[in-house]
């Protein structure tokens, strides 16, 4: 991703994410102009986050209060870069890293490609700072979290 400094969205490749989901578009994604909406791809793109930081107990689930992390990640940056149109019916695969870990945030780097293809569709960015739930102050990130996902800064 051009802005800090790596290389430029076109040139994603599938070899640079290691973890991966399908999503289906539906015909309701589209717009006037027959491709998803630009909305759509943040949508996918939050969908992936979230299930891998679930996933991975980086995060709890709504409603889990029992077991896992007290913190939840508020989204305070983010950006895309459209390569690609997509359209319906399509499935596309969504590959997330990790670009950094901090000691109170995350920065996630995601692609959308379409399946089969590996040159990107599309390619974002989101910056978590991690609080607690309860009262939205600042909280590290804990060693469990930091390990659950070490394996996708890549």
């Amino acid at each position: 991703m051009a802005e800090t400094g790596k290389r430029p969205a076109r040139d994603e490749r599938r070899a640079h994410f290691g973890w991966w989901t399908a999503i289906a578009s539906r015909w309701a994604d589209c717009d006037a102009y027959g491709h998803v909406n630009n909305a759509t791809y943040y949508s996918w793109f939050d969908t992936a986050l979230t299930t891998m930081a679930i996933e991975r107990g980086v995060l709890r689930a709504p409603g889990q209060t029992s077991i896992g992390p007290t913190s939840i990640g508020l989204c305070i940056a983010s950006g895309c870069e459209f390569v690609a149109p997509i359209g319906f019916p399509e499935t596309v695969e969504v590959g997330v890293r990790i670009g950094r870990i901090g000691n109170s945030s995350l920065r996630y780097e995601l692609a959308i490609f379409r399946a089969g293809v590996e040159e990107p569709a599309a390619v974002c960015h989101f910056t978590h700072v991690f609080v607690d739930a309860a009262t939205r102050k600042g909280v590290p990130l804990t060693a469990p979290q930091k390990a659950a996902i070490a394996d996708l800064v890549l």
